[in-house]
C-alpha cells in the first residue's frame, strides 16, 4: 500500500472534563464503601476511578486516518475512489446534520463534544450509505489529505 502525499491521523480523545468526572465516580464509590472502613474506602476510590477512566479512554480512542488510498474512520475502511465531495461544517451546521437533517443510512463517527465535522458524499452505487459524517477538530486538514490521496490514486 502506497502512503499518501499528505498523511492524516487524528485521535478523537475525550475532553479533559471527563477525567474530572472519572475522579468524581471514584469519590462516589469511596463514599459507598465508607461504612466498611478505610481500606475498602481507598480500594473503592482507586478502583472506581480506574474503571471509569478505562471506559472514558476506550470511548475516546477512536481514530480517523487517511492511509494510502483509503479513509479509515473507526472500524470503517473506505477507498477514496468511492468518496465524493467533502463539506466542512461549522458548529451550527454540524449540529443540524447530526440531528434533524441526519439520514439513518449514513455512517456517523459522531462525538458531540467536538463542535466541527466533515460530511463526505459516498459515490459508490453499490453502497447504500449516502454520506459519511465525521466529527473532527481539523476538517481542513482532513479535506486536504483526502484530496491528496485522491490525486495520487
Amino acid at each position: 500500500m502506497q502512503l499518501s502525499a499528505s498523511p492524516y491521523e487524528e485521535r478523537l480523545t475525550a475532553p479533559r472534563t471527563w477525567w474530572l468526572v472519572c475522579f468524581l465516580v471514584g469519590i462516589a464509590m469511596a463514599l459507598i464503601f465508607l461504612p466498611f472502613g478505610t481500606l475498602p474506602l481507598l480500594g473503592a476510590l482507586v478502583g472506581g476511578t480506574a474503571v471509569s477512566a478505562v471506559v472514558a479512554s476506550a470511548y475516546g480512542s477512536i481514530r480517523i486516518r487517511v492511509v494510502g488510498d483509503s479513509l479509515i474512520a473507526g472500524e470503517a475502511k473506505i477507498p477514496v475512489s468511492a468518496l465524493g465531495d467533502a463539506e466542512i461544517m461549522d458548529q451550527e451546521e454540524a449540529r443540524a446534520w447530526r440531528t434533524y437533517k441526519a439520514d439513518p443510512r449514513a455512517f456517523m463517527l459522531l462525538r458531540a463534544y467536538i463542535p466541527t465535522a466533515l460530511r463526505v458524499q459516498v459515490t459508490d452505487p453499490a453502497d447504500p450509505t449516502p454520506y459519511l459524517y465525521l466529527s473532527t477538530r481539523e476538517p481542513e486538514r482532513l479535506v486536504a489529505a483526502l484530496e491528496a490521496a485522491r490525486a495520487s490514486a
